[in-house]
Formats: structure tokens, sequence, C-alpha cells
């Protein structure tokens, strides 16, 4: 099951993305910094947090181990960060000069359901130790 080519795809494709997006958070930082909540404080400090964060889910997803956990993180990471898309949808925050209408942001939302719907496919589809001393046991037996 963990090997299956959908799977492979998709965590290469999604772990990919995940990391590439994480390093714009340090390379474009204004970019992300308008749709931060207000409430949160410094919006450097969250956009750098967020893109940290944007790798590990990344490199966990590509790497067999951590997939599961990783796939995990991502959905509870999905449903956080969509307070910003909500801040910029509520507030008519434009993002280098442009607004967006509401079509563009129900798009927006729909992404973000179909990656967490992704993520769990992930996580469900991928191998996870039940026991840590299962991991030893065949670590042991090979």
């Amino acid at each position: 099951m963990a090997s299956s080519l959908p799977l492979r795809l998709a965590t290469a494709t999604f772990g990919g993305a995940y990391i590439w997006i994480g390093v714009q958070h340090f390379t474009n930082t204004a970019w992300f910094e308008p749709i931060v909540p207000a409430v949160l404080g410094d919006p450097s400090l969250w956009v750098l947090v967020t893109g940290v964060i944007e790798v590990l889910i990344g490199i966990g997803l590509l790497l067999p181990r951590p997939r599961a956990y990783a796939a995990l993180t991502s959905v509870l990471f999905l449903l956080a960060v969509y307070w910003a898309n909500l801040n910029m949808w509520v507030n008519d925050i434009p993002l280098d000069g442009t607004t967006y209408g509401n079509g563009w942001h129900v798009l927006r939302l729909l992404a973000q359901a179909g990656m967490i719907l992704l993520s769990v496919y992930i996580f469900r589809s991928s191998k996870r130790p039940t026991e840590p001393s299962d991991e030893l046991d065949s670590f042991l037996s090979s």
C-alpha cells in the first residue's frame, strides 16, 4: 500500500510544493505579510515560522518513515493557516496591488479543502507502526 504509484506521485508533488512554497516565505517574505491577521503581531515572524513548518512538512512527506505524521501535520497546518486567507477575503487585502473577488476566494477555499483531503489520503495510505517495538522486530528479522 505505502509503495503505490498514486501515493508516490502525491507525496512527491505535494512534498515538493510544500518545500517550494516554504522557501518562498524566506525569499519573498513581504508578499505573504499583508494577509497575516494583525492580532498575531509581527507578520514577518509568522511568515518565517510558517515557512519553516512548510519546509518540514514537505520533507516529511517525501520520506516514508515520517510521512503519515507529516500528512497529519499538514491537515492541522492547512486548517490553521486558512485564517490568513479568510482575513484576506473578509478585509479585501490586496496582494501585489491586486484584490480578488469572491469567485477567486471560493476557488482558494476549495483548493485548501482539496489539499486537506490529499493530506488525509496520504495519512491513510502511509504505513504507520502501531508499536515502537514493531519497527525493532522488523529490523531484527531482516
